[in-house]
């Protein structure tokens, strides 16, 4: 017994605003149909000892020591600055 119907595909199709024919409707209930026998066999797997992962591979960030040091000088940065004033960069405000 399938466990998805014709009409459900074109339910979903319909949805989506996809136009599918009647041998499209067939042939895609048959493949959703292998698709969730294929997910229900995973629920037969015993995962109780499994634990829960996030990625297949193990990742881990390699981040260096935040370790603060002395920035440019306000001159320097002020030089490249297309606008400023009393030390400070300026910018066209966005306010509304």
């Amino acid at each position: 017994m399938s466990r998805i119907s014709e009409d459900q595909v074109k339910h979903v199709a319909h949805l989506a605003r996809l136009a599918i024919s009647e041998e499209e409707a067939v042939m895609f209930t048959s493949q959703l149909d292998a698709i969730i026998s294929f997910a229900e066999q995973l629920n037969e797997l015993d995962t109780d000892h499994v634990p829960p992962t996030t990625h297949v591979l193990p990742m881990k960030n390699i981040m260096r020591d935040d370790v603060s040091k002395e920035g440019l000088p306000v001159d320097e940065v002020l030089k490249n600055a297309p606008d400023h004033k009393n030390g400070q960069i300026r910018v066209p405000s966005i306010i509304e």
